[in-house]
């Protein structure tokens, strides 16, 4: 597979074409998944405790976003410092970190509403009619979410010009 090495070739291409596209994407997996399994353990550990199926799901919630966002956020300034450095001067750009936060914001806005209600409600849901454990309620919730929250954030995202 000789294009795999070539980095002008179809891979190489598609590859600095998309790179913050991937690099996003990247970002949102990785503390997604650090939110993801941290609400389920707490959502498990509530329910032994206490048998309110609401309150599981709030905190559950609350837990995947208290992991998620500062985790996103540190990666995302991690593989893109580069923009918030003017290359002439060497000293920090703040309009282009400002206008950023902005689009970042926007972004987020939009899908972090859809993604906290889909993410209640189908947990909520499956707490009360299915015959789950709460940490499999908790897990599944979270993934029908993170479906519908890739697709309206990537949309964002493109509808902003976050990622240029």
């Amino acid at each position: 597979m000789p294009y795999l090495r070539d980095k002008n070739g179809r891979l190489g291409r598609f590859l600095k074409r998309y790179r913050q596209v991937i690099l996003f994407n990247k970002n949102l997996l990785i503390s997604g998944t650090g939110g993801f399994f941290a609400s389920a353990y707490i959502s498990q550990v509530h329910l032994e405790y206490y048998d309110d199926k609401l309150a599981n799901s709030i905190l559950a919630l609350a837990i995947e976003y208290a992991v998620y966002i500062p985790l996103f956020a540190l990666l995302f300034y991690i593989d893109n410092r580069s923009r918030y450095i003017d290359p002439v001067t060497c000293k920090r750009n703040s309009k282009a970190l400002k206008e950023d936060v902005k689009r970042l914001f926007a972004t987020f806005s939009v899908a972090e509403i859809t993604f906290s209600i889909t993410r209640f409600v189908s947990q909520y849901q499956l707490l009360l009619q299915a015959d789950i454990q709460a940490y499999q309620a908790s897990m599944l919730g979270s993934m029908i979410a993170w479906i519908v929250f890739f697709i309206v954030i990537n949309l964002m995202a493109r509808i902003v010009r976050l990622l240029r």
